[in-house]
């Protein structure tokens, strides 16, 4: 695959993912009176931009690894009083610091919710447009001594139920696996018209996914086809399109915590974090594989920056809103020099998960 095969779709997909989240936050802020001054996507020198009637400066940077909105006066005056009058009465009124506080909430949390908003959209157009899997799932092959083989798994069975939720497609019992919150998984099947009940002592094992990229995940030993070969893909309509995309964000949401939770209490390792590079070289393999491909990539890796940022980690979306709920609680804001050390701490933790995560991704090429 060529660098440019990767680098094109790459951008592509972080540009529109960045462009949805700071939009969340720039219609927030137009609708309640908040003046923007930058509306940038990428971060560094600009090459390209222009400037609206409202005095907001839209730009294209040159590193496209991100962006930002800049709103007037952002220097977060609301614990500073004195500062406040620097600024002219209506000045103040353009202000983020000045606007109620459920206002500021609002704003700070469109962004991310604009994501979840994104993910949506895509996920439900391409089950209206091009369907969803219902494939039945049947094993097709049990390994020898796998957690399967000794649970009693056999070929031809066909998986009803993983851990009491009905199983409606093949995608289904991988993720049910892997959500599982223990080793040992609860499995119905149906074996010569009867239903039998198992339960199957998972492992982790390191493994490749269907792009060849390495990963860790929970396995059992069995291989799925659909019954009788018969692939099942039924377009839905609106509302059935919008529970099931509601269905995979919370998925994606769900595992994404859990794995969080676990690699944070050291029950699971930390190499499946991934930096750009990662992100990158997936998203090249996925566009080479079609529309609909890139378009879910596209989905799954904007509910991740909603999530991500709504982590309260001074710095992100998440740590503003804490703040928030702080000033909810006291009723006054926190005060200058804590925001500062928390904003210092902020700091040091994303610096470390992005050069833990471009660790991971230097050691997946081979580097270290």
């Amino acid at each position: 695959m060529s660098i440019i095969n990767i680098i094109i779709p790459f951008i592509i997909l972080i540009s529109v993912v960045v462009f949805v989240h700071e939009y969340g936050h720039y219609y927030y802020a137009k609708k309640y009176g908040v003046k923007v001054t930058d509306f940038s996507i990428g971060f560094g020198k600009e090459l390209f931009g222009w400037t609206d009637k409202d005095g907001t400066r839209w730009k294209v940077c040159l590193i496209p690894l991100g962006g930002y909105v800049k709103f007037f006066g952002d220097t977060n005056p609301a614990s500073q009083p004195d500062k406040l009058s620097k600024f002219s009465d209506k000045d103040q009124s353009y202000l983020l610091a000045t606007k109620k506080l459920y206002q500021r909430a609002i704003i700070v949390s469109a962004g991310p919710i604009a994501n979840f908003v994104l993910a949506l959209v895509i996920f439900s157009c391409v089950y209206m447009f091009f369907g969803k899997d219902f494939s039945v799932p049947v094993i097709q092959d049990v390994k020898v001594d796998s957690p399967a083989y000794k649970a009693g798994l056999k070929k031809g069975d066909q998986i009803l139920v993983i851990n009491d939720k009905k199983i409606t497609s093949i995608t289904e019992v991988s993720q049910s696996i892997a959500l599982s919150e223990t080793n040992l998984i609860k499995i119905l099947v149906l074996r010569d018209k009867k239903e039998f009940d198992f339960q199957v002592q998972s492992i982790v094992q390191d493994a490749k996914d269907n792009l060849g990229n390495n990963i860790s995940r929970k396995m059992i030993g069995i291989q799925i086809i659909p019954l009788n070969n018969e692939i099942n893909r039924q377009k839905l309509g609106p509302a059935k399109a919008i529970y099931y995309s509601l269905k995979e964000i919370w998925f994606t949401i769900s595992s994404t915590m859990s794995y969080v939770g676990k690699m944070i209490i050291g029950t699971e390792k930390a190499d499946q974090l991934g930096g750009p590079i990662k992100i990158a070289q997936i998203t090249g393999q996925v566009a080479e594989l079609g529309i609909i491909p890139f378009l879910s990539i596209m989905a799954y890796i904007s509910i991740s920056l909603g999530l991500i940022n709504l982590f309260p980690i001074p710095l992100l979306d998440g740590g503003h809103l804490l703040f928030y709920f702080y000033e909810f609680v006291r009723g006054k804001p926190l005060s200058e020099k804590m925001q500062t050390y928390f904003f210092k701490f902020g700091l040091f933790v994303l610096f470390a998960l992005m050069f833990f995560s471009t660790y991971n991704d230097l050691k997946g090429l081979g580097l270290f």
